[in-house]
């Protein structure tokens, strides 16, 4: 992994255009935001603003962080290449009881915060006044039943917020709000961003319906395959209304939620996405010149 004077190196030498990005959730199917990372680095550019949700604020804080496409995606290679690397990660990184990050006998099977707090790369600031690109996380007020956006503090209990499914993760208290995923009320937040920036690139990483057909899904697997199944209906409805400039939508609709040790399928499945990424971005930077 790059040290965080290489990362700020790599960003001086970015422009920064106005070209607003916006993450959307998807469980594992979000690992394929990364080579859209990669479409923005490998033309020079970087976006002017970013919001995610789910596991799109996790990738969009890391990206906003300093992050390069290239250092995201040799992370997630490293940490998910093998179960075994992942749960050393954890053992290595964290000092409290196991019990206190995942328990099955609780509520919640995971600690969201804790567990990010673990294995989030290190040289992701931990606040928001420290990234280098403005960043939102979107979540759901469980109480109120709204969108909450949170753009300064904490970042891990914010992307901890966004990315909190109910029954699995322990929601976030924050801000006086008991918080939760964001995809219960806004899927891929292009909205959020078409707000802040001309231009915007949406990329939706839910896919269309579908998925391996080998038996009955496992309970976790159930549980956030049926809500992806929900966010998908909400992007339908979302779309018909408004439209981001470019809207990209890798073929990962075929992977299960929880599919995370397939990180190098997903990484080739958005191949084809990247491209047509990148040929958006040249012809917005031409017709901009």
């Amino acid at each position: 992994m790059s040290d965080p004077v290489t990362i700020t190196q790599r960003q001086s030498k970015l422009e920064t255009v106005p070209i607003g990005l916006a993450l959307g959730g998807g469980a594992a199917r979000g690992i394929a935001h990364i080579p859209m990372a990669e479409a923005f680095d490998e033309l020079g550019i970087r976006p002017q603003f970013i919001a995610g949700t789910s596991m799109g604020s996790i990738i969009g804080a890391c990206y906003a962080g300093g992050m390069s496409g290239v250092e995201m995606r040799e992370f997630a290679q490293e940490i998910l290449d093998r179960r075994r690397q992942f749960i050393r990660r954890i053992y290595s990184n964290w000092s409290g009881k196991l019990s206190d990050l995942l328990n099955p006998l609780t509520p919640a099977l995971v600690n969201a915060e804790q567990l990010l707090e673990i294995m989030m790369p290190n040289e992701v600031p931990r606040d928001f006044a420290d990234l280098e690109i403005p960043f939102a996380a979107i979540t759901t007020d469980f109480y109120t039943q709204q969108e909450y956006v949170i753009e300064s503090g904490s970042l891990i209990s914010a992307i901890a917020a966004s990315s909190t499914l109910p029954a699995l993760m322990k929601p976030v208290e924050r801000d006086g709000r008991v918080l939760i995923d964001g995809g219960f009320v806004n899927p891929t937040p292009y909205d959020i961003v078409m707000e802040r920036t001309p231009f915007t690139v949406a990329v939706d990483v839910l896919g269309v319906p579908g998925g391996d057909s080998n038996g009955v899904p496992g309970s976790i697997d159930t549980l956030v395959g049926a809500t992806l199944i929900m966010l998908q209906t909400v992007m339908r409805e979302k779309l018909k209304n408004q439209r981001p400039n470019v809207l990209i939508q890798p073929n990962v609709g075929h992977y299960r939620a929880m599919q995370f040790f397939k990180c190098d399928e997903i990484l080739t499945a958005s191949e084809p996405a990247k491209d047509e990424l990148k040929r958006a971005l040249e012809a917005r930077l031409k017709q901009a010149a």
